[in-house]
């Protein structure tokens, strides 16, 4: 969880890079403890059914919430 990431030749910051633990955890916490526990992202809250732009950003967290404003899948850099 602690490793430095390799996408499209660009290294991410070493930090932590996924929170399983927030799953069904309310979904503004949840963004919060993300920015907390790696200052380098900004976890961005969107609606679990969602699309999203496909680049990778090392700056960047989605934390997908279902209808009941629960995280529903692990909230990943990328």
């Amino acid at each position: 969880m602690f490793t430095a990431r390799r996408n499209m030749g660009r290294t991410c910051i070493k930090g932590k890079d996924s929170w399983p633990e927030l799953v069904s955890m309310d979904g503004h916490q949840a963004a919060a403890t993300i920015e907390a526990e790696n200052h380098n992202v900004k976890a961005n809250i969107i609606d679990e059914k969602s699309l999203v732009i496909q680049n990778f950003d090392c700056t960047r967290v989605w934390v997908r919430v279902n209808s009941e404003g629960k995280v529903s899948e692990t909230p990943k850099i990328g």
